[in-house]
């Protein structure tokens, strides 16, 4: 059972946490390690919202980069400086960045990572995305879907069938290319939530910071907010 938490988005969905300019999300699937997908434009915002979602960072085993741009990595330093152990990070061959006292692996074929955990390999020279097997059927994490969902969607279906898409979608308006999915939760960058939404309003679901996202239903009670008080 794979579970997503986005921690960093444009909009806030749970009331009491902060929204900024920028895109990550948690993935907790059992016997696997937990992973942070890119980590906002800012470590300080990355940081509250974690601890409204009660995410202590120590639970994180690995970093996964989507690509270089600020509002996707702008929080990687703090959060590297706070996990107090080595950190395994996933970047794109391209982004060229080293941190000190973690692994850094450079990755630009599609690979597997670990078991049903997979990345599309950096596309166009820009950009990678998260694929994670599902019970057979396969979610797709981007971070801004540079490279083109068309190209990104391809490059996952080698993995299996793509039935979940997560993140940010720029200006895609290619709408047929999802008309087979289950589910599609554009944030972030999105230009065409609304139509999307007006297309597809069966399948798709709403992000900003807080959202859970559980076996491809929209899901918010798990994880309540840390009391103010």
């Amino acid at each position: 059972m794979v579970t997503i938490t986005i921690l960093y988005d444009n909009e806030i969905y749970q009331e009491g946490l902060k929204a900024d300019w920028g895109f990550s999300c948690l993935i907790e699937k059992e016997g696997s390690p937990t992973i942070l997908f890119d980590t906002g434009a800012n470590g300080r915002i990355l940081f509250f919202n974690m601890r409204k979602l009660r995410i202590d960072s120590l639970m994180i085993s690995e970093v996964f980069i989507s690509h270089n741009h600020w509002d996707h990595t702008g929080g990687l330093p703090d959060f590297l400086r706070a996990a107090n152990k080595k950190i395994k990070v996933y970047i794109p061959s391209s982004m060229g960045k080293s941190e000190n006292g973690e692994e850094i692996v450079p990755i630009k074929e599609p690979m597997q990572l670990h078991q049903n955990f997979f990345s599309t390999g950096e596309l166009k020279g820009v950009e990678q995305s998260l694929v994670i097997k599902e019970w057979e059927k396969l979610v797709v994490i981007a971070g801004c879907s540079h490279s083109g969902v068309g190209n990104i969607l391809k490059a996952a279906s080698q993995f299996g069938k793509v039935k979940t898409l997560i993140g940010g979608l720029h200006g895609f308006s290619e709408f047929d290319l999802i008309k087979d999915l289950d589910l599609v939760c554009p944030t972030h960058c999105t230009q065409f939530k609304s139509k999307i939404k007006n297309l597809y309003p069966e399948k798709y679901i709403s992000g900003g910071a807080g959202k859970i996202i559980l076996n491809y239903k929209d899901y918010h009670e798990d994880r309540k907010l840390e009391s103010t008080k």
